[in-house]
């Protein structure tokens, strides 16, 4: 796994969540159908994230989808997966904030969001701070170089935090343990990610 593997495997899924795969809602439907039952943009992201933190807790929700032998490099399930589900989360979620899901921008943001804790640090480092919802002229300085150099911090960072989890899944060839251990893990994760993506997207 390099960074630039690991960047057309983004690609890939964001690709994937805005479009839909079959037997699963877009983003765009996703954060559509939680508003429909929410009384505001923030409850529908706290109820979005609360229900894709217990799917990935239940480790492997979207591999039995279609569309994932249609990846344009090989990577493990349980990583495609992840990336997918965690990806159209932060997708919905900008959705809900009113954000272009489909420009260049947010999906840099999106990318950037999959951090977790690490993603304000990265940020900072190209003069994006995240921690509130962005103006308009914040995400206009996402342009030029700074996607590039975002996207390949955000590789790097990705590559390592993946590789933490391949430590984690080795429990897993202890039956029962491995597999509590390995969605406790997924479910973590996917909760930071929907956390930072709130912040970013929804916060004040």
């Amino acid at each position: 796994m390099n960074q630039g593997t690991m960047m057309k495997a983004l690609e890939w899924a964001y690709d994937r969540a805005l479009d839909g795969l079959p037997g699963a809602e877009s983003a765009e439907e996703l954060a559509n159908d939680y508003l429909a039952e929410s009384p505001s943009r923030r409850e529908a992201a706290d109820s979005l994230v609360r229900w894709q933190v217990a799917k990935s807790s239940a480790s492997g929700a979207a591999t039995g989808l279609g569309g994932f032998a249609t990846m344009p490099i090989t990577l493990p399930a349980g990583l495609a997966s992840s990336l997918y589900v965690q990806l159209r989360m932060i997708a919905a979620i900008a959705h809900l904030g009113g954000y272009d899901v489909r420009s260049d921008q947010t999906k840099t943001l999106a990318f950037l969001c999959l951090c977790g804790d690490a993603a304000k640090d990265v940020a900072k480092s190209v003069g994006v701070q995240l921690g509130r919802k962005l103006t308009q002229s914040a995400i206009q300085r996402i342009s030029g170089e700074t996607p590039r150099k975002i996207n390949q911090a955000v590789g790097f960072r990705l590559i390592t935090k993946f590789g933490e989890k391949g430590l984690v899944n080795l429990g897993k060839a202890i039956p029962i343990v491995g597999a509590i251990v390995g969605g406790a893990f997924d479910g973590a994760a996917t909760y930071g990610v929907g956390q930072v993506a709130m912040a970013t997207f929804l916060a004040e």
